[in-house]
């Protein structure tokens, strides 16, 4: 488990997400070749609160970011700026 500060980036197809910490983008880097499925997206399951879903780690700046759907943030009363405890697991 770790923490991390939602963000928002604008993109053309905007997205909500937490960065993963470099310790732990470290120990997802030493099993994402055995269950990747391309472009180095990781499948996990995430879980935030009382909310569980499978997603997929996207790579980024040599980490990972975790994507949080809108009805993620809705069901969790969360928003850009707040601070989440985000349990990851690998390969869902």
């Amino acid at each position: 488990m770790f923490s991390g500060e939602i963000w928002f980036w604008r993109g053309p197809a905007p997205w909500h997400f937490v960065t993963v910490p470099d310790e732990e983008s470290a120990a997802l880097e030493a099993v994402a070749a055995m269950v990747t499925y391309g472009w180095g997206m990781v499948p996990v399951t995430a879980r935030i609160g009382d909310t569980e879903w499978p997603t997929s780690l996207w790579p980024k700046n040599g980490g990972y970011i975790v994507p949080l759907k809108a009805w993620v943030r809705e069901a969790e009363g969360i928003e850009v700026g707040d601070t989440v405890d985000v349990r990851l697991s690998v390969g869902a």
